[in-house]
């Protein structure tokens, strides 16, 4: 079965051996050393000024964020699940909380967020995905991000890059935490959180809030390359491994080169198959389709080609379905992907069956190989 879900991710063989190693205790020195390199990776990666790793799911990280750069109240941006779940965070934990709602496929804009802010000055945080995975869309938050600065440098700019990180380079410069999470682009089993910090947003933690969560606490003990509570040993070294075999297969730029190009040759196949994308903006994380027998295709990928990706929630059930575009994907294995799609149509007698998706995938893949751009 090819496992084709924007998270969980495959994880690679290499990875998996590597984190089939004897287990070790995670206060010794070979952990540390481990944890030392790992960090010095991460930042690489993220780009920020610090990198704390946390042993939880992605919402681990969100709910670290806000209550942590959220004193007063929080305006989150709710295109989806996870958007609002910032929401549900905020509330959950005592805070003020200001919803912008858009529909799952529309991005938000500059405009509305200026306009909640000058009617809201108790809003101290911002909290909003840079791919949400509900609809495959991705938001404007670099442009957002600094036109709140603008009027407003002491607002927290929390970006949740769990589909994001690992997938395109993201501008943090107005970003004062960017989260991941080890399921993703990451191409690690789930359980491990990642927060990129800028100096603006250690210096509003202070002394930190909460217990497990304290972000001050694991800042004083992650740049001692150890951590507060028990660590995600396992994870940690899989994770050191994703990052050391990215640098292997060309590094971070050649990464993100390959995801768009697998982006723009996904998409550009399945709408020559007369399929519709989604989302306005769509994120390099997936390519999601719209579509009235979507639930249909997905059963025959999963029963009939071996193939596996996700549907839709809640008011999309039924009517999307995803395939994802994030991590080490060989070229083989998604153009096996869309030429399923095009063989699914066939069984359910929508289109002739004639090769139209592997040759458009190839010819759009390929011929990108060598630009340094694409549009």
């Amino acid at each position: 079965m090819l496992l084709f879900t924007p998270g969980p991710t495959p994880v690679p063989e290499s990875i998996r051996l590597a984190m089939a190693e004897p287990t070790i205790h995670h206060r010794t020195p070979e952990f540390e050393a481990i944890f030392k390199e790992t960090r010095e990776e991460l930042f690489k990666l993220f780009g920020t000024d610090e990198v704390i790793m946390l042993a939880s799911s992605g919402t681990g990280a969100m709910e670290s964020a806000v209550t942590n750069l959220c004193h007063h109240t929080l305006l989150n941006i709710n295109s989806g699940k996870f958007g609002e779940r910032f929401g549900k965070i905020a509330q959950a934990n005592g805070l003020g909380s200001v919803e912008l709602k858009y529909e799952w496929n529309t991005p938000a804009n500059i405009e509305d967020v200026l306009e909640a802010l000058a009617k809201n000055p108790a809003i101290d945080a911002l909290a909003i995905q840079i791919s949400e995975s509900a609809g495959g869309l991705r938001h404007p938050v670099e442009a957002i991000a600094a036109a709140v600065k603008k009027v407003r440098p002491d607002i927290m700019v929390i970006a949740d890059g769990i589909t994001a990180i690992g997938v395109e380079k993201i501008d943090v410069s107005n970003i004062d935490a960017v989260l991941a999470g080890s399921q993703k682009a990451l191409m690690l089993p789930p359980g491990l959180s990642i927060l990129g910090l800028s100096k603006a947003a250690i210096e509003k933690i202070g002394k930190g809030k909460g217990y497990y969560f304290n972000l001050a606490t694991e800042i004083k003990n992650q740049r001692a390359n150890t951590t507060a509570w028990t660590a995600a040993t396992t994870l940690t070294i899989g994770l050191l491994a994703v990052l050391k075999q990215i640098d292997a297969e060309g590094g971070l730029e050649q990464l993100y080169m390959n995801t768009q190009k697998r982006s723009a040759a996904v998409l550009g196949a399945l709408e020559a198959l007369g399929l519709s994308s989604y989302p306005q903006t769509p994120a390099l994380s997936m390519t999601t389709i719209i579509d009235d027998d979507a639930s249909k295709i997905r059963n025959i990928l999963n029963s009939d080609f071996g193939v596996n990706v996700a549907g839709g929630q809640d008011h999309l059930k039924g009517k999307i379905f995803r395939i994802n575009q994030m991590g080490l994907i060989k070229p083989y294995e998604i153009s096996w992907v869309v030429n399923a799609v095009e063989l699914a149509l066939d069984k359910m007698g929508r289109r002739v069956y004639d090769g139209t998706a592997n040759k458009i995938f190839n010819e759009l893949y390929f011929s990108l190989t060598n630009q340094e751009d694409i549009k």
